[in-house]
């Protein structure tokens, strides 16, 4: 066997090679890097398929490449349906592996609280750099002054409809109240465009609909102390009015949709209205050729955005809330924590924000004035999401029973189980018995 001498060892490693060329030791002291072999932890980011595709598109092929060659990391970045994102996390924490950085939504941060690691770093760093957290965010992602999860962005629902179709019977905007709404949609409906809403079994629209109508009534599942009290009067007057409304005025079809459901009937031209992220609208204004109006001019002309109507107790809105955690499991804790700080960084963030085109509301105040806001009217409505957004189990906190409620679907379930022929006072009961499992149980 040849032998092979320590000087002609290091020279042919990757290592010798390195420190050959800066140096030496001291070479690579200077830098302030350690060798290329040993900077390559790799961090694994799960997100949702993002409702607008460009703002994954502009993740994969520019910004984490960039992250990439800033902090000596490598990022394995895997996108899954939204519904897919808390079985992947329970599946993880539950094994001890799994991503470092996972995407959740509104309150269900508080589900994993003992399992995640502190962000407050990150998020007091970025708050106080960018005008401060909305409540929102800081109820859903916080605790006591401990960030377990990073927010992300707020997206702001509303109601996209028809502004032509309402002006044929008799709407030149956005109906006011619950009833006006329903006119509207029964007179709509008889002409083939009903108003489209989901009620199925996921994260976005179904609550975001559900739980601002039971609020607009006066009900509530908790109040300010944490008792259970949804079995009253109002709740059964929002249960009774939905029932009736969706024979009258809405596409029956909606219990059996997801959230990607209501997209694609409102830009086939189906529905005349629907509550959704600002997607719907975005989407035409990327493809006009393809979304036109019967008439032949672009879709995008024809629609507005309004938020829910008011009830008898108020006008509330839900938007579904955004944020990132990372489990304790994860042995790339500091890493993840410089990939988050970078993408929050303002120039990258901006980046994101605006390929969104107002999808996304920041979680922070200072992005209320940003020009993008100002350049479209119809996106308008969009800016001020995170300053009037409440929280699931308001009027009380949106902690971990809260986020059972929320994940569960037991508000919407309520909802339509009147809607299938349930008596609505069966339904409330039947809704109440699950509560009380939950926060009193």
């Amino acid at each position: 066997m040849t032998g092979v001498s320590r000087r002609k060892f290091l020279k042919t490693t990757s290592a010798g090679a390195l420190a050959a060329g800066s140096g030496g030791l001291a070479g690579i002291l200077a830098t302030g890097r350690a060798p290329a072999y040993a900077q390559q932890t790799t961090v694994h980011w799960l997100r949702w398929n993002d409702f607008v595709p460009a703002c994954d598109q502009l993740l994969r092929q520019k910004l984490l490449p960039e992250a990439e060659k800033a902090l000596g990391i490598k990022v394995r970045y895997e996108t899954v349906n939204g519904n897919d994102l808390q079985p992947r996390i329970t599946s993880g924490i539950q094994s001890g592996a799994g991503p470092d950085l996972i995407m959740l939504f509104n309150n269900h941060p508080h589900l994993y609280k003992a399992s995640l690691a502190d962000v407050s770093d990150v998020a007091d760093e970025i708050g106080k750099a960018q005008g401060g957290w909305y409540k929102l965010c800081t109820a859903n992602s916080s605790s006591g002054g401990k960030y377990f999860s990073m927010p992300m962005a707020i997206i702001g629902a509303m109601n996209a409809y028809r502004k032509s179709w309402f002006a044929e019977v008799g709407y030149n905007e956005f109906p006011k109240t619950w009833d006006q709404y329903r006119d509207v949609g029964k007179k709509l409906k008889a002409k083939g465009y009903p108003i489209g809403q989901s009620f199925g079994q996921s994260f976005g629209d179904p609550p975001t609909f559900a739980y601002p109508l039971l609020w607009s009534f006066g009900g509530a599942e908790i109040d300010d102390k944490g008792k259970v009290v949804i079995n009253s009067k109002a709740t059964v007057d929002a249960v009774k009015w939905m029932a009736a409304a969706w024979t009258d005025a809405f596409d029956e079809g909606g219990l059996a949709w997801d959230d990607a459901s209501n997209n694609r009937a409102f830009l086939a031209g189906t529905i005349c209205s629907t509550l959704n992220g600002a997607s719907i609208y975005i989407e035409s204004m990327r493809k006009p050729e393809q979304y036109k109006q019967a008439n032949g001019k672009p879709l995008k002309e024809d629609i507005l955005h309004a938020p829910l109507p008011a009830g008898p107790a108020g006008q509330f809105g839900f938007h579904t809330y955004t944020s990132h955690v990372m489990p304790n499991y994860s042995k790339n804790q500091q890493a993840t924590k410089d990939l988050l700080r970078f993408i929050h960084k303002k120039e990258n963030y901006d980046q994101w924000f605006t390929t969104g085109l107002g999808f996304y509301t920041p979680g922070t105040m200072s992005w209320e004035n940003h020009d993008l806001w100002k350049k479209d009217p119809v996106m308008a409505p969009f800016a001020v999401a995170g300053k009037l957004g409440l929280t699931p189990g308001y009027p009380g906190e949106p902690n971990a029973k809260a986020a059972e409620v929320l994940t569960k679907y037991l508000i919407g379930n309520m909802f339509a189980g009147a809607i299938r022929g349930q008596k609505a006072e069966d339904a409330v009961a039947a809704c109440e018995a699950q509560l009380k499992k939950i926060y009193e149980g």
